[in-house]
């Protein structure tokens, strides 16, 4: 077993190898062992993908439906019923978002060249033939191709794509670099201790495997379809044991009890839910928000707590300087000298802190007056300079306190606590010095990474749309606390360990310090065992578990290809505020889905305790099961056009209340029902034969299934607002259709003009009529 604590001459010993690398042979045994340098992939066949759409309680019923229907000779019944299994499997596969690819992407990570000792000699191999116990050799730009012991020498090492911090750190003869690192100055020796999925970088590879969002949609419309169908199965059961009693058919009787199970299946519901939030990613592609798993968009709605990665999230992911501490001179003189110990061309980070701060305080620097310019180096801690300045030559020397000090050999009578203070608050500290024959410490120049200029107004957007935000960091508690002030969100601190056990406790913490990368994916499972519905936001690869884990995963635009890949939502341009434009997307496309969904458990309701309670009633039955097919048709796909709707978004989270849903339903139904035995009576009293009756209770249907969405798609009078022009053209064409069949004939039995404008007309004034009872009903049940 290695650890990270062992010696060289453990790892040594442990792995069977020496400073002489292995034999060739023995790098192939050992390949065999371990495996290659390289992270599994898993994937799945688009044939199994598009299968597994007609593997669901849904399509279970409609598939033993056309068996049955088909075996009782109603053909005609088994085509239509197979054309909506297909078409709602057509949808659903091709409006899904593509496969993840994270592990793929991370596979191409490691796929690079490295410089390993072998039988002797330094060759050129590709990463993934790497195995424990080889030499490598590193130098500036690499990527680290494997865990690896410094076995000589001094690095600095960038590890942001793997910890998300943008400070380099310096890794000495000793310490393990990880894999995905990349070497930003220094060249050494190292032994090779861990490969593949074993290695940090794997191991976090295996999180973003084992991490999977819960689909709450699924879980919805289970939910919906058991209270219906036991409401149906109760009514279906009676309808036979009646029909029995009656002795009318049973070859008759069974199709059309079918036919009403399947009227209680809300067959559009997953399509339409799909449509809704693929015109939805559609809408937020146009601003810069790349969708890249549908359901998030729902998810969004429901969020109440959004966790933020703080580096390259809430914060720029760029050195800047806070406010000098001058000994000798003014601030702007300590700039100019540390400017002179700095140059553009050598991408230091705090290089470019500080001649960034000088264009800000309008130092001028003339590099003309340089002679002599000495680029850090990890050996000696420190950048140097010569200028003529005067006539004099004066030498510059710019690094860590500690190492500028003992240079100087006399130190401010402050300088000590300054260091000590500035290092208590999180900021890296840079010391200046400056002499002719002599140095003397100049000032001491904190730098820290800021929070964006949009933070403080995404988390003010967050709290007024009742999403807590919680923000997640590596650094120390000062410097969270610090950060935390600056863009106004609530100091309460907490440490990862915290809520290991305790995951009620993770509810209580705004601000997580001190967190290690893994941590992150735990943090936000703990917040979903809470009960929360969670947003993670972040840009590096030990990001992407959490984000992969979280129902809305969001990868900022400068995030790594990984953290993009395990992201639901990708943003691609610089900025958080289009976040708050995602929640506010998703809640618009939940009141569209919550119009439909109640649409639909009104319809069904009123359709299975109508037919079946006026069979009871008159002994027959007063519309056929094809004309029950063909309803699905006239109202569960064209009212589809739902998805487009003209909505508002609430305020608060939106969560799904299937127990609500049900009730509300059940009483603006039972109103429909009574309206639906009026029809019933008028064209029983018109004397209409049972075959034109029929026809009028079809139109019926129809108009009020269409009626009913213009009454439950507004929360306060159904004028209140206009619908979308396509929900309004749809709407019209189906009554215009629907109006033209009736009275020629097609499909159904023909019946006079006046009995469509009756259906037509009386629909409608009942409609106005509900929606008074609409309004208590979803003020009572907080619709």
């Amino acid at each position: 077993m290695i650890k990270s604590s062992d010696s060289l001459e453990d790892l040594f010993k442990k792995l069977n190898t020496s400073k002489a690398g292995l034999s060739g042979n023995e790098a192939s045994s050992r390949l065999h062992t371990y495996g290659y340098n390289e992270v599994s992939e898993k994937k799945e066949s688009s044939i199994l993908k598009f299968l597994k759409k007609f593997w669901t309680p849904i399509s279970w019923m409609l598939e033993l439906t056309i068996i049955i229907t088909f075996i009782l000779g109603k053909y005609d019944d088994s085509l239509i019923i197979l054309f909506l299994l297909i078409f709602n499997g057509v949808i659903s596969f091709t409006q899904e978002s593509k496969a993840d690819n994270a592990v793929e992407l991370l596979k191409k990570k490691l796929s690079a060249q490295a410089r390993v000792l072998r039988d002797g000699k330094w060759n050129v191999i590709e990463t993934k033939f790497l195995v424990p116990g080889d030499i490598v050799h590193l130098r500036l730009g690499d990527v680290v191709p494997a865990d690896i012991k410094i076995i000589d020498d001094e690095l600095e090492i960038d590890q942001s794509a793997l910890t998300g911090e943008s400070l380099s750190v310096t890794r000495k003869k000793g310490d393990t670099i990880y894999s995905s690192s990349v070497v930003k100055r220094g060249e050494c020796n190292g032994l090779v201790t861990e490969t593949g999925s074993k290695t940090y970088f794997g191991k976090t590879t295996e999180l973003v495997e084992i991490a999977k969002t819960k689909s709450h949609i699924e879980e919805l419309i289970m939910k919906i379809i058991k209270d219906l169908i036991a409401i149906d199965t109760i009514l279906v059961i009676a309808l036979i044991l009646f029909s029995i009693y009656r002795g009318v058919d049973i070859t008759e009787v069974i199709p059309f009890a079918l036919v009403i199970l399947i009227a209680s299946i809300p067959v559009a519901l997953p399509a339409t839910f799909t449509i809704a939030m693929s015109l939805g990613a559609l809408h937020m592609s146009k601003r810069g928000e790349i969708v890249t798993r549908l359901s998030a968009i729902e998810d969004a709605a429901s969020m109440d707590t959004l966790c933020m990665d703080k580096t390259g999230t809430i914060t720029e992911n760029k050195l800047t300087i806070k406010t000098p501490k001058v000994y000798t001179g003014d601030e702007l003189s300590l700039i100019k000298y540390a400017s002179y110990a700095s140059q553009r061309k050598s991408e230091d980070p705090i290089d470019d802190a500080i001649l960034d701060y000088a264009d800000l305080k309008s130092v001028k620097i003339d590099y003309a007056n340089r002679s002599k310019f000495t680029p850090f180096d990890p050996s000696i801690k420190r950048t140097e300079a010569i200028i003529n300045e005067a006539g004099k030559s004066v030498k510059i020397v710019k690094g860590a306190p500690q190492v500028i000090s003992e240079l100087t050999g006399n130190v401010p009578e402050t300088y000590e606590n300054d260091i000590k203070y500035f290092s208590s608050q999180g900021f890296r500290i840079i010391s200046v010095a400056a002499g002719t024959d002599k140095l003397e410490i100049l000032g001491v120049i904190p730098l820290y990474d800021p929070p964006r200029k949009d933070s403080r107004d995404l988390i003010t957007e967050l709290k007024q749309l009742s999403v807590s935000p919680v923000m997640i960091t590596g650094d120390n508690s000062l410097i969270a606390e610090e950060v935390a002030g600056e863009i106004g969100l609530e100091k309460k601190l907490c440490n990862a360990e915290n809520i290991k056990g305790n995951y009620a406790g993770a509810s209580d913490c705004s601000v997580f310090a001190e967190v290690f990368p893994e941590d992150k994916y735990y943090i936000v499972k703990a917040l979903q065992k809470s009960g929360h519905i969670v947003g993670m936001t972040g840009d590096g690869v030990n990001d992407s578990p959490a984000l992969k884990q979280a129902e809305f995963g969001v990868a900022v635009a400068s995030a790594t290809d990984v953290a993009k890949a395990s992201a639901s939502v990708v943003l691609t341009h610089s900025g958080l505020t289009d976040i708050v434009d995602g929640i506010k997307s998703g809640r618009r496309i939940y009141q569209r889905m919550l119009t439909y969904t109640l649409n639909k458990i009104i319809k069904v309701i009123q359709i299975v305790f109508f037919l079946t309670l006026s069979f009871f009633v008159v002994g027959f039955f007063v519309t056929t099961a094809f004309d029950v097919i063909l309803l699905i048709f006239a109202n569960d796909f064209v009212t589809m056009a739902i998805a487009t709707d003209n909505v508002g978004y609430s305020i608060k989270p939106e969560r799904w209340n299937v127990n609500s849903l049900i009730s509300s339903s059940v009483i603006l139904a039972a109103f429909l029902v009574v309206e639906s035995f009026i029809f019933l009576y008028i064209g029983l009293y018109a004397g209409l034969r049972i075959s034109q009756i029929h026809t009028f209770i079809f139109d019926m249907l129809v108009f009020s299934g269409q009626f009913t969405v213009y009454m439950v798609r507004e929360r306060k009078r159904f004028s209140n607002s206009m619908p979308s022009k396509i929900l309004l053209l749809s709407s019209i064409v189906d009554i215009i259709i629907i109006s033209f069949i009736s009275y020629y004939g097609i499909l159904v039995t023909a019946i006079p003009l006046k009995f469509i404008l009756i259906s037509i007309g009386l629909t409608f004034i009942w409609m106005v009529f509900m929606d008074t009872i609409k309004n208590v009903v979803f003020r009572h049940y907080k619709l």
